[in-house]
């Protein structure tokens, strides 16, 4: 790269967002990050780092500290959601990290937003400064808050989520998905949980028209949930939840298992949030402006990969972006989009198609192929979890022969 340093411009101070300012840090470049809450703050309750969201981590130094936050489950476990016997079962402690060459890990989103903070600093954040104007003038893109900074650009970032401004701009608007399910969430100590069998592993109980998905976060004294169910048929609210009659949450699942029941029920009843995702750009930039994370391929939660993929997105951005100049960014970008594109329009599939076969009537005849395919899960999804973004051709790191 020679002359001036490039100008990197981020908007969104969320996972994507930090992931691609520090790794553009460690290669040279410092990116100017604008978020537009007047502090530092995730919502949600947990995510799910795979091995190939925290080999990334790992590369910006994170990977000590994210340990002592964080729970390393024991075991995958597909239960049947009503009398609670396994359909398959796979180590995770120790064989995933060795399988994989990262580790598994659940983590609250406010201490995984609190270490990126920190680790970025105060110097490069713009808080409080909401996007109300893109402008490409001049070579360049200038950028204009809502009580009129001004930050000029060689390359502007959308990191800034499903509802994102900046995916707007580049597309000129476009509709959501419904996937016509929905979900709660909810956040219980295990020393609730009287009848949870494998309190450490991470699990799925499944059955006709529901499922529930749990793991462990933090010292794993804390169990994080999911609890999908089938409808409403329709979804008008546009922020994606909705308030719903006290007891809602645990209707569907009134004759499952007592684990079930009781999880369900320990947790004050929060939001319905209705399941959608983003359909597929076949572009993902518009000059000099360019989507990452959500904002490019918000997707479903059944394969845990919607903070994977967008830190997926910031290694590949990063690798591309640190050795150009102002003149190479249109080169830069298109390489960013090729190697993404079609990974995450896979995973975004993968992760659609899941819902179904989890809710399953119990007499299905898609019943046992279903359980079969449960079985074999780690090989069918390596080529998630062994990828390596941070490789310049993409390559898997799994290190060793899958268990089987």
């Amino acid at each position: 790269m020679s002359g001036r340093p490039l100008r990197v411009v981020t908007v969104g101070a969320g996972i994507g967002g930090l992931t691609l300012a520090l790794l553009l840090r460690r290669r040279g470049v410092t990116a100017e990050v604008l978020e537009q809450a007047p502090e530092l703050r995730e919502v949600g309750a947990a995510v799910a780092l795979a091995a190939n969201g925290t080999r990334v981590l790992d590369e910006v130094g994170l990977a000590d500290a994210l340990d002592r936050v964080s729970f390393e489950p024991t075991e995958l476990i597909h239960r049947h959601g009503v009398d609670g016997h396994h359909i398959a079962a796979h180590p995770v402690a120790g064989w995933y990290r060795e399988r994989f060459g990262a580790p598994f890990l659940g983590v609250h989103r406010v201490h995984l937003q609190m270490l990126l903070g920190e680790a970025w600093g105060s110097e490069h954040l713009h808080l409080g400064w909401r996007v109300a104007d893109i402008e490409q003038r001049d070579g360049a893109v200038r950028v204009r808050s809502a009580d009129g900074r001004e930050l000029d650009a060689d390359v502007v970032v959308g990191a800034d989520g499903v509802h994102s401004v900046v995916r707007r701009w580049v597309t000129g608007g476009d509709s959501a998905t419904y996937s016509g399910t929905s979900g709660f969430r909810g956040l219980v100590p295990v020393e609730q949980l009287t009848a949870l069998p494998d309190p450490g592993a991470i699990q799925f109980w499944v059955g006709p028209g529901a499922h529930l998905l749990h793991y462990p976060i933090g010292d794993g004294s804390v169990i994080n949930f999911l609890a999908v169910v089938e409808g409403p048929a329709r979804w008008t609210e546009p922020t994606w939840m909705a308030d719903d009659e006290p007891g809602a949450h645990l209707t569907p699942f009134g004759h499952w298992h007592p684990a079930v029941t009781q999880m369900i029920g320990a947790a004050p009843q929060g939001p319905r949030w209705g399941l959608f995702s983003r359909p597929p750009l076949h572009r993902w930039n518009r000059g000099a402006v360019v989507l990452l994370g959500d904002a490019a391929h918000a997707m479903l939660p059944h394969h845990g990969q919607g903070a994977n993929q967008t830190i997926e997105d910031a290694a590949v951005l990063a690798t591309e972006l640190a050795p150009c100049g102002a003149a190479d960014v249109p080169g830069a970008l298109a390489r960013y989009t090729t190697r993404r594109r079609g990974r995450t329009r896979q995973v975004q599939l993968a992760s659609w198609a899941t819902s179904p076969v989890l809710h399953l009537p119990d007499h299905s005849p898609a019943l046992r192929a279903r359980d079969s395919r449960l079985t074999r899960l780690p090989e069918d999804l390596a080529w998630i979890h062994g990828h390596d973004a941070l490789a310049g051709d993409g390559r898997p790191a799994a290190v060793t022969t899958a268990r089987g």
